[in-house]
């Protein structure tokens, strides 16, 4: 006679995705039919292996390898799936949670590119293209970007704008922010995980 063996928590990961920090009141997981609307609008499921409806149904079925998949990292964040969906379901969302919960088991090969993004909000209190991505930006878009981006202050006062340097005080109200919510300690843990 053969003896199965059932988890302990049978339920484990979509738990833990209705109990993120990221993951709202309203995240109807559990209302999910499957229906395949999500996927039907999902621009990254046109152009990706990337599937919404798979992936949620991964969750519901506790495929806890549903975190390791490539996959989840091609979802564009746009929310498309949210607004489509019969249930209210928010696939997007649930995908954020999977990559935080891969970034917290030390999978940041894909994000640690992103780290200087993190570097510059913290030094100006708001998000700037870091000087590292200025040859790529050329590259890109054409020498033309960084004529725009050395006299971005006077485009903005000519439409109108205020400056986009923070004052001081705002910056170190953002640092202080930043600190207390663990975004720094954050940061420098994806930058030690390099592989």
């Amino acid at each position: 006679m053969r003896t199965i063996k059932l988890k302990k928590d049978p339920l484990k990961l979509l738990n833990d995705v209705l109990k993120h920090l990221k993951a709202s009141p309203e995240l109807g997981i559990f209302k999910c039919v499957q229906c395949g609307m999500c996927s039907s609008v999902c621009p990254a499921a046109k152009r990706t292996d990337y599937d919404p409806k798979e992936m949620l149904g991964r969750v519901l079925q506790d495929d806890e390898t549903v975190v390791d998949d490539d996959t989840i990292w091609y979802c564009f964040s746009c929310y498309t799936c949210n607004s489509v969906c019969p249930s209210g379901n928010n696939a997007c969302e649930v995908n954020q949670i999977l990559r935080q919960m891969a970034i917290d088991k030390g999978d940041v090969q894909r994000i640690e590119s992103f780290t200087p993004y993190g570097d510059s909000f913290m030094k100006k209190g708001i998000g700037t293209i870091p000087e590292k991505y200025y040859e790529d930006m050329v590259s890109d878009s054409g020498p033309e970007c960084m004529n725009i981006k050395m006299d971005i202050q006077n485009i903005r006062s000519s439409l109108g704008l205020g400056n986009y340097i923070l004052p001081d005080d705002a910056v170190n109200e953002i640092d202080l922010i930043l600190k207390n919510s663990g975004f720094m300690e954050r940061i420098e843990m994806i930058k030690g995980c390099k592989k």
